[in-house]
């Protein structure tokens, strides 16, 4: 008698599980009632504890985890293995790229093969939706981007839910819930924009102030559990939801409230400053990032309240809060901030500054 033979209740299967954040996601979702099991899918092992749950070693680029679905008769995939940075010192922007695109093309080549998945939640961003001079104010899940992303992660989250509307279309009887986040921020956040914000001084473009908004790592974990679980009455947890925390902060004021200083650049010589930040550490400093620090983004999450049922614990000013205390005192000593410019300004050509 196979695996899938013993098992009564729910299987899960999550990708992703090395980081924190799907780590702590599969900690989560084994406590649900009707899970009876849960497989966590990762290149490498997570030096964290995922509870009961089992750990298979396996990269999602591989054909492999098509033998994952059918051996344990996985019932609902989490897709989370999809991210702006690399895991720690592993991998580079290609890789990246290639787990994004890639792993998530032969994941779901092997949904649409495994008869026993009914269910699909994947980890989108709002970054579809680009950032650009002329954006409405306001997105909806239906408004289309001013200005497709041209590169970095990006334009990994267009070609991966162009994948998963093609699945759909494909297993039309999966139900498939696709939740697109704004940047997530908290204790364990690992985006881009968390990297950003770690450094001693921030570069921003003269004359710009983007609007941005933010979700708690806690909230993010919840709203996958409800992507993850059968509806509740009234609520509909297939289809695709912006995922946000209530309010707006310009990036001023996150930078006050980081107690970060900046340091304004003209756009142009912020292009030139990808490899000046790559240096210190920023690995998906692409031009759609750059973007983002100009123009900024901001999503409607009528749909998240309304349809999906859900409401998140914290605000956009509570996440970066709490991101903030996790990381300490935001204003460094007076040479570490001179050390740091000096560094960017070496790097930088002649007159970037005014």
């Amino acid at each position: 008698m196979g695996r899938k033979a013993l098992i009564l209740g729910k299987v899960v299967l999550v990708t992703g599980v090395a980081r924190r954040l799907g780590g702590r996601f599969v900690r989560r979702i084994q406590r649900e009632p009707d899970v009876e099991r849960v497989i966590g899918v990762d290149a490498v092992p997570p030096e964290h504890h995922l509870g009961g749950a089992d750990f298979v070693r396996a990269d999602i680029r591989h054909p492999t985890i098509g033998k994952l679905l059918a051996e344990y008769g996985v019932h609902t995939v989490v897709h989370m293995d999809i991210n702006g940075t690399p895991l720690g010192a592993r991998g580079n922007r290609a890789s990246i790229k290639e787990t994004n695109v890639i792993g998530t093309m032969q994941l779901l080549g092997a949904c649409q093969k495994a008869p026993s998945v009914q269910r699909l939640v994947v980890k989108s961003s709002t970054n579809v939706y680009g950032s650009a001079p002329r954006d409405p104010a306001v997105f909806s899940e239906t408004t289309p981007p001013k200005s497709l992303p041209s590169g970095g992660f990006a334009k990994d989250t267009v070609e991966v839910e162009g994948y998963v509307r093609g699945f759909a279309r494909r297993r039309p009887d999966v139900a498939v819930c696709v939740l697109r986040f704004a940047n997530i921020l908290g204790p364990c956040a690992d985006s881009p924009l968390a990297e950003y914000f770690a450094l001693p001084v921030l570069p921003t473009v003269i004359g710009y102030d983007p609007r941005l908004q933010f979700v708690h790592e806690k909230d993010a974990i919840e709203v996958l559990r409800i992507g993850a679980s059968e509806p509740r009455r009234s609520t509909l947890n297939s289809g695709t939801f912006n995922i946000a925390g209530d309010g707006v902060l310009l990036l001023s004021q996150a930078a006050r409230r980081l107690g970060r200083p900046t340091l304004p650049l003209l756009l142009p010589t912020l292009r030139w400053a990808r490899t000046a930040l790559r240096s210190l550490g920023i690995t998906d400093f692409s031009p759609e990032q750059i973007r983002l620090l100009t123009h900024g983004r901001v999503v409607a999450t009528n749909q998240m309240r309304e349809t999906l049922g859900f409401e998140p614990e914290h605000t956009t000013a509570g996440a970066l809060a709490d991101y903030a205390h996790s990381r300490g005192p935001g204003l460094l000593p007076p040479e570490t901030l001179a050390r740091t410019i000096d560094r960017l300004a070496a790097l930088l050509p002649a007159g970037a500054q005014t």
